[in-house]
């Protein structure tokens, strides 16, 4: 364990405490996030939404992963009411079809490749990796839902495709870096 002189322990640090949503947004932006698009079948319509706070990883046993979704969402009471959700980890040519998908209006799934499984999860074509899922548990954090979803399938497409990046509020794409070739 290093010991830190009294001196170290003196400096002031400056953090912005006025925490307003344009502060946060621009902050919590610095962090690289991959794109999930959430997909399924509901009550007969095709229904979707994209996802920069997904997260894998949340438990092996049983398989879960998670996402965010605003409580103020039209899209999320519709599409939990799918048998299965389909989550597509985007790929780098899918910067279009992500801002398709967010779209408020109009036909989201309008030209867009799409496949279902026999429950109605749905999965984008060209996709990083494709998991089968269903909802495990929502549970309430302030103006979001955060929402646990099991998996009961995985496909993996990531040696054919790199994963779509959103970083400082823009979609960017991997490269290796030097020394990892």
């Amino acid at each position: 364990m290093t010991a830190l002189a009294a001196t170290d322990l003196n400096r002031a640090v400056a953090l912005d405490t006025e925490l307003s949503t344009q502060t946060l947004r621009t902050a919590f932006s610095h962090f690289p996030s991959g794109v999930a698009a959430l997909c399924g079948i509901a009550n007969g319509e095709k229904e979707g939404l994209v996802a920069s706070s997904f997260t894998v990883g949340v438990s092996l046993e049983p398989a879960l992963v998670s996402f965010a979704v605003q409580n103020t969402s039209r899209t999320w009471p519709r599409l939990k009411q799918a048998e299965r959700i389909g989550i597509s980890v985007l790929a780098e040519g899918h910067t279009n079809v992500c801002r398709q998908l967010a779209s408020k209006d109009g036909d989201r799934f309008a030209g867009l490749d799409v496949r279902a499984s026999e429950r109605g999860a749905l999965f984008l074509e060209d996709a990083a990796l494709w998991l089968d899922t269903t909802v495990y548990a929502e549970l309430p954090a302030g103006d979001h839902h955060v929402v646990l979803l099991e998996v009961h399938g995985v496909h993996d497409h990531s040696s054919e495709h790199e994963p779509l990046v959103f970083h400082r509020s823009a979609f960017r794409n991997l490269r290796t870096a030097e020394g990892n070739q």
